[in-house]
């Protein structure tokens, strides 16, 4: 027993000298819901004020009294925050006590090699292995996957997309699902590697994805903000926006999904360069953005179904989230989502809301969905995946499996749906 105790000291020797404590206070997660107009008047001030990142609600903004609010503490912010939480009798409770611990989980990784593992789609991964993974992928399938360079990004970065491209049948319609436009959502490039390798994978084997790609070419983008996914790699795990500097403003970045032409700037984004949610100097002022548009617009006539995915809080969404007025086809776009995450209830035992954006969470205007909407895209969705606050952004390469496979019986379900409804809209104009 003696020799056990020795052993326990020694082990945690270092940290003992290191800290001069036992326990040392790492990055959390808090839940606060705000009960007065007094204490959301402290949370916005605590969550503008001092070193912190809101989770959810996205902006200070959006708090309001008896809505749970998701706040990431740095530790050496942690006692300031909880005491100004604690004068205000503001309750809290600590969803996640070791973020850092995530966080280092999160970003270990064996091999970048996708055919060295079988577990590589189960990790997260780096900018420089997402580019390899997209190389490799051409590589291996030359005749069904095309890399296409859509532009660069505010660093210079490449923005590049697969398309696959299964049957050569002529005149086939399109999809396109973008990935990563919040740099801190993992959980979204990883899906977009995910739905490419069960494509490949499962053509000609599984039924409904042979029916898919039988109809419509893909168009993926992994990472629509390549500056900002390689912030969080490198510097700030919590980074949200591109990495733009601003000509007004020392502060750096704009919300991608803010700087598209759909209602633009109006309530629900920010024309302050520091604010999370800050649209840009102007409608696609943003190369990232501008680049996707550009793309869309000049695919416009064969692209039938867009799809963002983003994360987190378990959502199929669909437009507007710009405007409270209901989209043309809105009880086509509500049975798609509706029917989608019916399915993903049955088969995965986890429940996702569904609505219009604006109605579902808030308004959110400039936003890709509705542009690409407005640009003629009648189906048109975001996707928020896991998980509903648990991990939040630190969801765990445990949970990406399920998290993705959710994802893609949602793509499925409305993708079948989407070629149905287009091919019957199609052959009763023939017939008329």
């Amino acid at each position: 027993m003696k020799t056990l105790l020795i052993l326990f000291v020694l082990i945690h020797l270092d940290k003992l000298l290191r800290t001069g404590r036992c326990t040392e206070t790492q990055d959390q997660i808090l839940s606060i819901t705000p009960k007065t107009q007094e204490q959301v008047h402290i949370l916005k001030n605590i969550s503008s004020q001092y070193e912190t990142s809101l989770w959810q609600p996205v902006s200070s903004h959006y708090i309001k009294e008896e809505t749970e609010v998701h706040l990431f503490v740095p530790a050496n912010s942690s006692d300031t925050v909880k005491d100004l939480l604690q004068k205000g009798a503001i309750i809290h409770e600590v969803l996640l006590s070791n973020a850092n611990e995530l966080i280092e989980m999160q970003t270990r990784n064996d091999s970048t090699d996708p055919r060295s593992s079988s577990t590589f789609y189960e990790r997260y991964h780096s900018l420089e292995d997402i580019f390899y993974w997209i190389n490799r992928t051409q590589q291996d399938n030359p005749t069904t996957v095309r890399a296409i360079l859509l532009g660069s990004s505010y660093e210079k970065r490449p923005l590049y997309a697969l398309k696959l491209s299964l049957n050569n049948s002529l005149n086939k319609k399109a999809m396109w699902i973008d990935c990563g436009i919040h740099a801190r959502e993992w959980i979204s490039p990883a899906f977009c590697l995910w739905f490419v390798q069960y494509a490949l994978a499962f053509y000609k084997i599984n039924q409904d994805i042979t029916d898919i790609l039988d109809n419509m070419d893909v168009y993926i983008l992994p990472v629509m903000n390549p500056d900002g996914y390689e912030y969080t790699w490198t510097t700030n795990r919590m980074w949200r926006k591109n990495r733009s500097v601003s000509r007004s403003s020392n502060c750096i970045g704009v919300d991608l999904n803010r700087n598209f032409d759909a209602n633009w700037c109006t309530e629900g984004a920010s024309d302050e360069p520091c604010s999370e949610i800050y649209c840009g100097a102007y409608p696609e002022s943003e190369a990232e953005s501008r680049a996707v548009a550009d793309f869309l617009r000049s695919h416009k006539d064969s692209v039938q179904l867009y799809l963002s995915i983003h994360s987190y809080s378990q959502m199929l969404l669909f437009p507007y989230s710009c405007t409270l007025e209901e989209a043309e086809n809105h009880k086509d776009l509500l049975e798609m989502v509706q029917e989608a995450a019916q399915v993903i209830r049955r088969h995965y035992r986890n429940t996702y809301k569904y609505g219009s954006g604006a109605k579902t969470i808030y308004l959110a205007p400039g936003g890709s969905d509705d542009w690409a909407y407005k640009l003629g895209i009648k189906y048109s969705f975001t996707f928020e995946l896991q998980d509903r606050g648990r991990y939040g952004f630190l969801l765990p390469p445990s949970h990406i499996s399920k998290a993705c496979n959710e994802a893609l019986i949602a793509v499925k379900t409305i993708a079948l749906k989407v070629i149905k409804k287009t091919q019957t809209s199609k052959s009763s104009v023939q017939t008329d």
